[in-house]
């Protein structure tokens, strides 16, 4: 008898750069744009190419729009691979944008990653899981198939504490950052894709899976930061939270970050990133492990693909936004 067919799974990369890394940090000279696509990107499109998988990529569309990225960005269009929209300015604090801001912010990544991929894109997902009812709206009206900006765990304000180490921000720019990576309510949130209502529109949600019931992150950046103390228990974790996600019918979106490939021996800085002191040589063949364990259980696609999946499955939740304004954080922040 053929054996049954495996669920899906999501796999996509927040192509995050050198320069936005150092921007949130607080580093001087991220103003310059200081790029390592042109060593990430072979790197990983070369991982991709040997596993035989085809993911979504999350574009900034501020290195989309400098011609010395165009080349790097080309070659994941070449490759085959989805092409989603990550911001253009890459802020964190973008749930705070006024309506006309988060419009701009959204058309104007757009224009750039399609001139530098030759690919429109129609999923999104939020610099630091940013998200807010504008977004929302702004991406249903341009014609966006889903969004990709959640995060339910607990653990987000202490990630939020460590990034926040060794920083030297002035109060205003803490005060932007306040709610990076979220806060503990959002350990609530559901797991599982659902359709946000906007009036007469909707838009699917597809959240960055964690741990059914613990709610701990088990993207690839957490499994490299577990491996600084023990790459067999790292790889034992992330085996777990799969059996998990089988165990409850959970279909996991697998989270990656160029980071995740690369080390302190590659010259870029960085080293306030969790793992950036294991040699990328390494990290590179433990991300390759990693992302052959969710193809072990899983057939692993695009988020594109899963979204289509998932919209011909039928009987997908439906939830009302539940974000603040960004008029409530100029009153209450002062912003």
């Amino acid at each position: 008898m053929p054996e049954p067919a495996k669920p899906l799974a999501a796999i996509s990369l927040d192509l995050d750069n050198r320069w936005s890394y150092m921007k949130t940090h607080g580093d001087a000279g991220w103003e310059t744009f200081p790029s390592y696509l042109d060593i990430a990107v072979p790197r990983i499109l070369a991982i991709l190419d040997d596993i035989g998988l085809k993911i979504t990529f999350f574009i900034v569309g501020q290195d989309a729009a400098l011609e010395k990225n165009r080349a790097a960005l080309g070659a994941i269009a070449a490759a085959g691979h989805e092409i989603g929209n990550h911001s253009f300015h890459h802020e964190q604090w973008m749930h705070r944008y006024s309506p006309a801001e988060t419009e701009r912010e959204i058309a104007v990544a757009e224009e750039a990653i399609e001139g530098a991929t030759g690919c429109r894109p129609v999923g999104f997902r939020g610099p630091g899981y940013s998200l807010s009812t504008s977004t929302l709206s702004t991406l249903s009206r341009r014609g966006y198939r889903y969004d990709a900006s959640t995060f339910p765990t607990f653990f987000g304000p202490l990630a939020r504490a460590y990034y926040f180490l060794g920083t030297a921000l002035s109060p205003e720019e803490r005060g932007k950052r306040a709610e990076l990576f979220g806060g503990f309510a959002d350990g609530f949130r559901p797991l599982r894709p659902y359709y946000w209502r906007l009036g007469k529109r909707t838009i699917l949600e597809i959240p960055v899976t964690t741990i059914p019931g613990l709610r701990m992150p088990f993207h690839l950046s957490y499994i490299v930061y577990l491996s600084v103390f023990s790459p067999p228990a790292a790889l034992f974790y992330l085996r777990t939270a799969l059996a998990l996600c089988r165990l409850t019918s959970t279909s996991p979106s697998f989270l990656l970050h160029p980071l995740d490939f690369m080390g302190n021996d590659d010259g870029i800085g960085i080293s306030f990133f969790p793992g950036m002191g294991i040699p990328h040589e390494r990290k590179c063949a433990l991300a390759s492990r990693a992302i052959r364990l969710v193809c072990d259980s899983y057939k692993a696609v695009g988020l594109l693909r899963f979204t289509e999946s998932i919209a011909s499955a039928g009987a997908v939740p439906v939830r009302e936004p539940d974000f603040r304004d960004a008029d409530s954080f100029r009153t209450t922040r002062g912003i």
